[in-house]
């Protein structure tokens, strides 16, 4: 299996890099979110996972080693593809995803490009005790709870549930629990970067 590759950003395409390594050209499948911070000629190091099967021989890039693993325990949910199992990564946060599953709120899931209920709901369910516990992540949980309304409201209002996510870890630890005050301090991350 190829577990990572480092090289050139060669081409960029609407759902994958070309990286050349030593002369040989790599289509690696990344989430959107990497495509969109990446330009031609930039060095990558990405961590890999190489799909083969009858039909297909696919590669899959990731930042990081934990990306690639809960790409690899999306893919044993049934119903979840490579494809689905990239956009669930384009879409959430690795701690999102965590904790979604750790607090079993399957909603998270439902707010991704193809993810129906009962696929929200089998992914839950199969991975709740598969599923990495990470130190540290109770704290991340408590937040949760207070910001879910706020997540939502934000994806009604159109943001993305990654931009919700960073407007969400800019609200200070220090905010009161009410739901329309954090929403006015998660606005303000959205005018402050209109602002630069």
């Amino acid at each position: 299996m190829i577990a990572s590759i480092n090289g050139k950003v060669i081409e960029i395409r609407s759902d994958a890099l070309v990286v050349d390594v030593s002369g040989m050209g790599f289509l690696v499948y990344v989430p959107s979110s990497l495509i969109a911070q990446t330009h031609i000629g930039d060095h990558l190091f990405l961590y890999t996972f190489l799909i083969v099967r009858q039909d297909l021989l696919a590669l899959y890039g990731f930042e990081t080693s934990e990306e690639r693993e809960i790409f690899n325990l999306l893919l044993n949910v049934n119903g979840v593809g490579p494809r689905l199992a990239l956009a669930i990564l384009s879409s959430l946060s690795v701690e999102t995803i965590r904790n979604a599953i750790i607090k079993e709120n399957s909603e998270v899931f439902n707010r991704v490009p193809g993810v129906g209920k009962k696929t929200a709901q089998k992914i839950i369910l199969q991975l709740h005790d598969r599923i990495p516990k990470i130190t540290g992540l109770e704290s991340l949980v408590e937040i949760s709870d207070h910001d879910s309304e706020v997540l939502a409201a934000l994806s009604v209002l159109g943001y993305s549930v990654v931009e919700a996510q960073a407007a969400l870890q800019s609200i200070p630890k220090n905010a009161p629990n009410d739901t329309e005050e954090r929403l006015k301090l998660a606005l303000q991350y959205f005018s402050r970067g209109k602002a630069k």
